[in-house]
């Protein structure tokens, strides 16, 4: 279990916090579907101007990108039920979606099978709608509508949030904030919308957001995602509540012990998540009386060096062997693949030079033997390909076997390629922690004459 941030707020106190190297203190970190409470809050505050009602009918707000024939179960869809991922839906809409260069008349074009408001459905896009909607009725994208609303009056600076192909915020998930940011957006919402005496958003709509809306029980085997679900919230044990993404990212609010947690991870699998659901219960929320204003923080302590044998620094690899190769350059074309690997060039001087040419685009990698180095790189977090700081360290396995670690500090992904050199060919095989789609595959290639 790969924990990179935690932070834990209790009487908006910071009482632990905690940074796996080398993740630094307020630094952005990628959210994934954490994203999709902070739409939830705008569509709330959205509401709260008179600008939206959450009876809307979604056909109503894009009458220019409806299919030629608006089903019924469209035609009762609202923005309600955009909120409560109660669409009517059946199947994941998302590879139907995010494929196409229109992701709203997408959208629309879908069958909804069901009468919206009686089937639970997990669903990124009806949260892409929401964006899309504030953008429809304020004339603002969704980061230029929540800069005075949310992001100011919490201290955060303008955050970086991926966008769809025609340039709306996506909502559902690319939003890039610090861990920091997360226990401030937290803490706003243990305390009904209001932070630093200042009103975010109505109570009213706290209240809505954390209240059961859908039932998200079916087929559904974690405990703390069975609870219900409101508007982009899942309702967890003992009242408390979350919002969270993609490789374990969270925002836990704990109303009866007054406690926020914050933190984000690169979890292989959600389950992990629920593993960690479960330490906190039983190490945090049921040691907290709920009658005492005074809590021992021997507890806290303990749990900070917990989480510190939770994950492992990112440190210096030793060599296990000494190299053939003090100084080498060489090309060599790729066989066959279906990952459209065609070159990888590989300059040993004594700086780790390798470059990969793949399906058109170069991407060159830098690294040094027995030494973390850092740099800047273009690196895909969701959508979007960003600069972003990047370590990098090498080591020799064999005389002729070389490995290079990368670890992308704003997400939760670290590579591993691993190069198998022959007198003329190379073996180069590769491998990611956490990945949506493939994380592993293995080309070889011949030396370029």
């Amino acid at each position: 279990m790969e924990l990179n941030s935690f932070i834990l707020m209790r009487n908006n106190q910071r009482v632990v916090e905690f940074y796996r190297e080398p993740f630094e203190k307020d630094g952005i970190q990628a959210l994934y579907s954490l994203s999709k409470t902070f739409t939830a809050i705008a569509t709330g505050i959205a509401i709260d101007e008179g600008v939206l009602e959450l009876s809307d009918p979604v056909v109503s707000l894009f009458p220019e990108q409806l299919p030629e024939v608006v089903s019924e179960h469209l035609s009762k869809m609202t923005v309600h039920h955009l909120l409560s991922m109660n669409t009517g839906h059946h199947m994941n809409t998302y590879p139907d979606i995010v494929s196409q260069q229109d992701w709203v008349r997408a959208f629309l074009s879908l069958e909804v099978a069901h009468e919206p408001g009686t089937y639970y459905l997990y669903n990124t896009h009806a949260t892409y709608m929401l964006s899309a909607i504030i953008e429809k009725v304020t004339g603002q994208n969704l980061v230029d509508y929540l800069m005075p609303r949310l992001f100011e009056p919490l201290d955060i600076e303008r955050p970086v949030w991926e966008k769809c192909p025609l340039g709306i915020t996506a909502g559902g998930m690319g939003l890039n904030i610090s861990t920091s940011s997360v226990a401030k957006f937290g803490q706003m919402l243990l305390q009904q919308g209001m932070y630093n005496g200042k009103r975010i958003v109505s109570a009213t709509f706290i209240q809505q957001a954390i209240s059961k809306q859908s039932d998200n029980s079916r087929d559904e085997g974690r405990i703390d995602f069975a609870q219900g679900y409101g508007y982009q919230i899942f309702r967890c044990r003992e009242g408390c509540y979350m919002g969270n993404g993609a490789f374990g990212q969270l925002c836990l609010v704990a109303p009866r012990q007054n406690l926020v947690i914050a933190a984000t991870a690169s979890f292989a699998s959600m389950k992990r998540l629920q593993v960690l659901l479960d330490h906190f219960y039983e190490t945090i929320f049921y040691s907290v009386s709920k009658e005492c204003s005074d809590f021992d923080l021997t507890d806290y302590h303990e749990l900070e060096s917990k989480l510190s044998t939770l994950s492992s620094p990112f440190v210096e690899m030793k060599s296990t062997a000494r190299p053939f190769y003090d100084r080498f350059e060489k090309s060599y074309h790729m066989e066959p693949n279906n990952i459209e690997i065609e070159r990888v060039q590989l300059t040993i001087d004594p700086e780790i030079l390798l470059e990969i040419q793949q399906a058109g685009t170069l991407r060159s990698i830098t690294a040094q033997v027995e030494r973390v180095t850092r740099y800047n790189t273009f690196f895909k977090k969701d959508l979007e390909l960003h600069l972003q700081p990047v370590f990098t360290n090498a080591s020799w396995m064999g005389p002729q076997t070389l490995k290079i670690m990368l670890k992308y500090i704003e997400t939760p992904y670290e590579e591993v390629y691993i190069i198998n050199l022959e007198e003329e060919s190379i073996r180069l095989e590769y491998s990611i922690n956490v990945s949506f789609t493939a994380d592993h595959y293995l080309v070889e290639g011949r030396a370029l004459i």
